[in-house]
């Protein structure tokens, strides 16, 4: 699981990702908020732990962008301890809500509760029927309705990439987000296998694979399903 630590406060930073690493979690970390949002576009992130008060954008501002891009979880760690504070975070989309200071054994409770729900929700999203624009997949059956009504099977790995990308149609999802999505967080691949299924999907799906409308290459980072 990846975190990502947030706050302009080095020695809560320091503190909080030692915490996290100890505990196995990989940890990225931010001093602000427009640095926040730039790793959460271009990196596959399951948790951020997000301050209130930093410079530029406040950790509220942070968070509502955060949700514009990314279904991570969310947990606010701040100073800011008043109930107005907590709900104003909570109504934004945040998982939790920690007021430092903080014990460090209720702080890694509440990562590891949040990211279950995280992890179930995400299991109980792969396995539900999906439509966008006309196209629909089941990832029961393996099969995909095209916009003409054609049905297609696909294999269960082609199945798990077109769900990814069909829930986050509009978002870029990179190489690394792709090879989780198909073969498991474990998996260790290339770049160049998930460009060797989004040919075989763009045969599948397609009207002209050479041409495609629908699953679009973001030069450099990843594919991105685009809704015409």
């Amino acid at each position: 699981m990846r975190v990502l630590v947030v706050d302009d406060d080095k020695p809560s930073v320091k503190m909080t990702a030692f915490l996290l690493r100890e505990e196995g979690y990989e940890v990225l970390t931010a001093d602000n908020g427009r640095e926040a949002l730039r790793i959460v576009e271009e990196e596959p992130v399951d948790l951020v732990i997000l301050d209130v008060m930093m410079p530029h954008l406040d950790g509220y501002e942070v968070c509502r962008r955060i949700r514009q891009l990314s279904d991570a979880a969310i947990i606010f760690l701040s100073a800011k301890g008043e109930t107005s504070d907590r709900v104003q975070g909570l109504q934004l989309g945040a998982d939790d809500y920690l007021t430092k200071p903080f014990e460090p054994a209720e702080l890694l409770a509440r990562v590891q509760a949040v990211l279950r729900r995280t992890v179930r929700q995400r299991e109980v999203e792969a396995n539900q029927r999906i439509c966008v624009d006309q196209i629909e997949l089941d990832p029961v059956s393996n099969r995909l309705v095209r916009p003409d009504g054609k049905v297609v099977e696909l294999t269960p790995i082609e199945t798990r990439l077109l769900h990814a990308l069909m829930r986050n149609a509009g978002r870029t999802l990179t190489h690394d987000m792709l090879l989780d999505a198909g073969w498991g967080e474990n998996y260790i691949g290339s770049s160049n296998q998930v460009a060797v299924y989004m040919r075989r999907l763009r045969a599948k799906l397609e009207p002209d694979p050479n041409n495609p409308v629908y699953l679009q290459t973001v030069r450099g980072i990843g594919y991105r399903f685009e809704v015409p």
